[in-house]
Parts: C-alpha cells; structure tokens; sequence
C-alpha cells in the first residue's frame, strides 16, 4: 500500500491502491481541520483502506497542532474506536 499524501490544494488526502484513490476530503477553518467525507472505491473496501489514511490524516493534524471535527462518520467512529486521537476534537 502506497503512503498517505495530503494535498492541500484540492483539501483532501490521498491514498493510492493499484491505480485507485481513497480520499478524505476537508476544510480547514482557522486552526481546525473539519474533516468532511471519507471516499474509498467499491474495490478496495475492507482492506483497511479509510482506516489508514485516516489513521495518517489524523496523525498530520496532530503534527501541525490542529483541531478536529468529525463531519465524516467514518472519521467519527474511527476516533470513537481509537481514544488516543479523542483530545484533538473541537
């Protein structure tokens, strides 16, 4: 599985699995990272796809010492079923 990217210019990070993109899209307002949708392609579900690029994404919010909201319901059950990424909600 290729790395994580965030790409800033089209608020979404990315993640590429045999030429196919999962993105979690966002905005950013202020110091806060509002997570917005999860997309993973039909053929790459239930390979741990979302969870590691959300993993990633949550790990570079914490690194540019940003806030979360959790829009995205896949963002939301993630940070729900890992606690240590509870204190950057908003």
């Amino acid at each position: 599985m290729d790395q994580v990217r965030d790409n800033r210019a089209e608020h979404e990070f990315v993640l590429e699995v045999d030429g196919r993109r999962a993105i979690a899209a966002y905005q950013m307002e202020d110091d806060t990272i509002v997570f917005t949708h999860t997309l993973v392609p039909e053929q790459l579900e239930g390979h741990g796809v979302a969870s590691k690029l959300i993993k990633a994404a949550l790990d570079s919010a914490r690194d540019r010492g940003l806030k979360v909201v959790a829009q995205c319901s896949f963002v939301a059950a993630y940070i729900e079923r890992h606690p240590a990424y509870r204190d950057l909600l908003a």
